[in-house]
């Protein structure tokens, strides 16, 4: 069975070849999932761009997408969501205010709060948005067999959990 090489099996055979008292197995999985996570980036950024929006914006708005109806959020939940600064939040906050694509309202319960509520314009567009991003994740995925893809996301689920869990 002949399999297809890529960049990575040439990376591989270039550390083996010049370093071959190193295990380099871990570069055959990981420097394939660094490789596609740059790639889906920018495949998700042109998604992004074909509804006007940048990926940060998409981050904020689908945050707020997320949370069901009012649609609205603290500023520090957005930070816990989207594991930005607080100042950053502001900012962006303040960007997509200025787009009409939230409005800030003050917190039922404490005076000194606000709550950033996702507009009907904000709602549309990162509704469209996420569309439009569906679309290209399922090409992206079409070159994969459909019986892999549980497997795989097992997979990735497995190692991601592992990865994320602060250490004990």
């Amino acid at each position: 069975m002949v399999t297809e090489r890529d960049e990575v099996d040439q990376i591989v055979d270039a550390w083996r070849r010049e370093r071959a008292d190193l295990d380099v197995e871990p570069l055959q999985v990981l420097s394939r999932v660094s490789r596609l996570a740059r790639l889906l980036d920018q495949a998700r950024g042109r998604a992004f761009t074909e509804h006007g929006l940048d990926g940060w914006e998409f981050d904020v708005l689908s945050a707020l997408r997320r949370v069901g109806a009012p649609y609205e959020l603290s500023p520090g939940a957005l930070v816990q969501q989207t594991l930005v600064t607080s100042g950053t939040m502001t900012n962006r906050v303040d960007r997509l205010a200025g787009r009409g694509l939230v409005e800030r309202h003050p917190a039922p319960n404490d005076r000194r709060g606000v709550l950033v509520r996702l507009t009907a314009t904000g709602r549309d567009a990162v509704d469209a948005a996420m569309v439009g991003l569906l679309e290209h994740e399922r090409e992206i995925l079409s070159h994969l067999p459909a019986r892999n893809r549980a497997a795989l996301a097992g997979s990735l689920r497995t190692l991601l959990s592992a990865v994320e869990q602060p250490t004990k």
